[in-house]
């Protein structure tokens, strides 16, 4: 019996060293990006959330342990105000949100077309075409920005070409530091990168259900209502989260080309770190578009189903 006890010890031993093995080199392979999102992530927002309730404090004016900053903010208009009626004043952040749903709702509609184009039409070509769409955008994001400033300006290209053409008698004023330039360099930035995930859902399409739609006597209209647009919601959810995470706390763009009435709630949050010098009310804000976003990844997740994205 001590020798079958031994013979199975030593037919499992080969199996366990096997198993710690392979725990050590997965062990090994998610240390560099675990450490990599605690000190770069994790560790700065917890560093920020302990600055805006006074646990951690550097500069002389911070109060030690205070809420007071978080007190002002949430009962402050300016910042934080009504998100309805959107046509009446509201709090930066209510701005800033409908803003990035603005842009993004936008986005999507723009690069639906596109991606369609490049999924189910260009055949063999679709990746040249892709990379023809992509490659402008590695080129500096700011460098594209101010271009905007030369083509939207009231001596710039698009006000000079309507007058030429006499479409107009004098500069449009509104093409330039306004919320309109902010919506289009927005869309114009996000429209390649919204093209991609849904690109992806597309290509990935089963192309025997859309000729069995077309067998079933469906028009292409119906087809694509019934089955490409269901099948690429993914792709469509994918690309919208993907815009309006960042574009909530956007600031570089409506300070670029938005002008006075291009302040959001961005603007706000750089401004209370530099001209402020308030960071214990900055870190506040900061943590309340970190929380928000996450309450809205959570929606998107229970209402949109974001998971079936990555399957």
């Amino acid at each position: 019996m001590a020798t079958d006890l031994d013979n199975d010890t030593a037919a499992t031993a080969p199996v366990r060293r096997r198993r710690h093995g392979q725990w050590r080199a997965t062990s090994g392979l998610l240390a560099t990006p675990t450490i990599w999102i605690i000190v770069f992530f994790v560790v700065p927002v917890v560093m920020v959330g302990l600055y805006s309730v006074g646990a951690l404090t550097l500069l002389r004016n911070d109060d030690y342990l205070s809420l007071e900053h978080w007190r002002f903010f949430l009962s402050s208009d300016t910042y934080l105000g009504s998100f309805w009626p959107p046509w009446q004043q509201s709090g930066l952040f209510w701005k800033s949100v409908r803003m990035s749903l603005g842009v993004s709702i936008t986005s999507v509609l723009l690069a639906y077309p596109v991606a369609y184009l490049l999924a189910l039409i260009a055949d063999t070509r679709k990746y040249t075409l892709l990379l023809v769409i992509i490659v402008p955008f590695l080129t500096s994001y700011l460098l594209r920005v101010l271009a905007w400033r030369v083509i939207l300006g009231e001596s710039g290209v698009a006000n000079s070409f309507l007058e030429t053409i006499g479409l107009i008698d004098e500069p449009v004023r509104w093409l330039f530091n306004s919320q309109f330039a902010i919506y289009l360099v927005l869309s114009y930035v996000w429209v390649p990168f919204v093209a991609l995930p849904i690109f992806v859902s597309l290509e990935n399409l089963d192309l025997h259900l859309l000729e069995a739609s077309s067998d079933l006597g469906a028009s292409r209209l119906r087809t694509f209502w019934t089955v490409t647009l269901p099948l690429s919601l993914p792709g469509v959810v994918a690309g919208f989260i993907f815009v309006f995470i960042p574009t909530i706390g956007e600031y570089v763009t409506p300070q670029i080309v938005g002008g006075p009435g291009g302040f959001m709630f961005g603007s706000a949050i750089q401004s209370a770190f530099t001209a402020g010098l308030d960071w214990q009310f900055g870190s506040a804000m900061a943590m309340f578009l970190i929380f928000a976003v996450a309450v809205l990844l959570v929606v998107f997740g229970r209402f949109l189903d974001v998971r079936s994205v990555a399957e």
